[in-house]
């Protein structure tokens, strides 16, 4: 299996930033076990149902990274309102 480089992350990771990257080659994964984490992430309902052992090696240390980004993106939040109007 292939290890992942740079442009494997890049082309499927959202908001990836080079320490982020770094961290994801850092592990040694290859694209399957990205795909795998990316999996656990979207949906581990399915995974659950299918008698799937948990997440662990490397696939949870990148679902562990890849969690983060998403905490990092939802504390954006949602757009304040618009200050009310005197009429």
């Amino acid at each position: 299996m292939r290890r992942l480089s740079r442009d494997d992350i890049v082309k499927t990771v959202d908001r990836a930033d080079d320490v982020t990257i770094a961290q994801i080659i850092g592990t040694g994964a290859t694209v399957d076990e990205l795909a795998e984490a990316q999996a656990w992430l979207a949906n581990d309902e399915p995974m659950i149902n299918d008698l799937r052992p948990l997440a662990h090696g490397r696939v949870r240390e990148l679902v562990d990274i890849l969690s983060e980004i998403d905490e990092d993106g939802d504390e954006d939040g949602p757009a304040p309102s618009p200050a009310p109007t005197e009429n």
